[in-house]
């Protein structure tokens, strides 16, 4: 298993991330750890839904230039 350094973390954080540990009676490294694997799958899930709605945006009809406005050609329908 890797080892992780992290570098100028601010005091107030070191702090936040102690109490949470002790809350959740797990050391702090366990506290750490189990944080950065819900923020990877939060990412993932997010970076998903980003792929999703891309994929649902470049699949949009849009009509060739010069096309009638569908309104347009509704109200005549109607008018008939």
């Amino acid at each position: 298993m890797a080892t992780l350094h992290i570098r100028s973390v601010p005091d107030e954080m070191v702090d936040r991330l102690r109490a949470l540990a002790r809350a959740r009676q797990r050391s702090l490294s366990a506290q750490v750890i189990a944080l950065l694997e819900r923020a990877l799958v939060e990412e993932t899930q997010q970076q998903a839904q980003v792929n999703l709605l891309d994929a649902i945006r470049r699949r949009r009809f849009t009509p060739p230039a010069g096309a009638p406005d569908s309104t347009l050609l509704l109200r005549e329908d109607r008018e008939r």
